[in-house]
């Protein structure tokens, strides 16, 4: 990889000063030197300002915690369009309201145990449906970002897109930190409720990081950061420090994979999560 720096975002699709959109910026990481150093991480507090910040004139690879697709069969059964960047297009014009149709009728014609579509993917990943309109809502996600990013003129690997991919600066993957931070502990270690911000949630967040430290979490980097950083990641009790950091790792991994650790038989439609392998 020739792009200089790696980016982890934990992305909001409603970002405020409360709970803005968290940028976590590194090196990137070599085969020769597989280490992470964390330089700063950002809060961005609006969606324009998000946008602004995917223009800014550096090279870089970046792991974005939302999804990049939808189900290849909700996709089909509603007649939408099949090519990634025309239905990127045509999701992000769609009113909330009208994709909250779609989707519940789809689950209410569905079997209980069965309702929704999934990416396979999300299955392997154990990520929630890329159609979920709540607790967490990832399809309002999609829809407040993915367009933006595709404007911004990315490069999206596992979207094959753009075909042509000469003079790229700017390399975007699909992440979930939840994946990787399951293979540390499957107990929470984070919330957005003050009454949930335990001790023992603070715990696990330093569990992982150290986990992350030590390069025992699955991911073929490590990661490092001064004393001060690893206490404000620690003490971030929503989380959102650590689970941008996590982003970048599996960015990072992903980027010392071959062609990023996609699968051959790759669905360009649904895309794929980084660092989750192939089955």
């Amino acid at each position: 990889m020739t792009n200089r720096y790696l980016l982890g975002v934990d992305f909001s699709s409603a970002p405020s000063q409360r709970k803005p959109i968290t940028v976590a910026v590194g090196l990137n990481p070599t085969a020769e030197d597989p280490v992470y150093r964390l330089e700063t991480i950002r809060e961005i507090e609006t969606l324009e300002a998000f946008e602004r910040m995917l223009t800014e004139p550096q090279q870089w690879l970046g792991g974005f915690d939302l999804p990049f697709g939808q189900p290849r069969a909700l996709i089909e059964h509603e007649g939408w369009p099949t090519q990634w960047n025309t239905f990127v297009e045509f999701f992000c014009r769609q009113s909330r309201e009208h994709l909250r149709n779609t989707f519940r009728q789809w689950c209410d014609s569905r079997p209980p145990g069965n309702k929704f579509a999934w990416r396979k993917t999300d299955k392997l990943s154990g990520s929630s449906p890329a159609m979920r309109w709540t607790n967490p809502p990832v399809a309002w996600m999609m829809h407040a970002g993915i367009q933006r990013m595709l404007h911004a003129g990315l490069a999206f690997p596992a979207h094959r897109y753009p075909r042509k991919r000469t003079h790229i600066k700017r390399i975007a993957l699909e992440a979930y930190p939840g994946f990787t931070a399951r293979k540390i502990t499957r107990n929470s270690y984070k919330s957005d409720s003050p009454a949930k911000q335990t001790r023992e949630r603070q715990d696990r967040r330093e569990l992982i990081l150290d986990a992350l430290s030590a390069g025992q979490a699955g991911l073929a980097i490590r990661f490092e950061a001064d004393r001060q950083w690893r206490k404000r990641i620690i003490a971030d009790a929503r989380g959102d420090f650590l689970d941008a950091v996590i982003c970048s790792l599996q960015a990072g991994h992903a980027a010392l994979q071959r062609n990023f650790g996609l699968p051959r038989t790759l669905d360009t439609l649904e895309g794929w999560i980084a660092s989750v392998p192939v089955r």
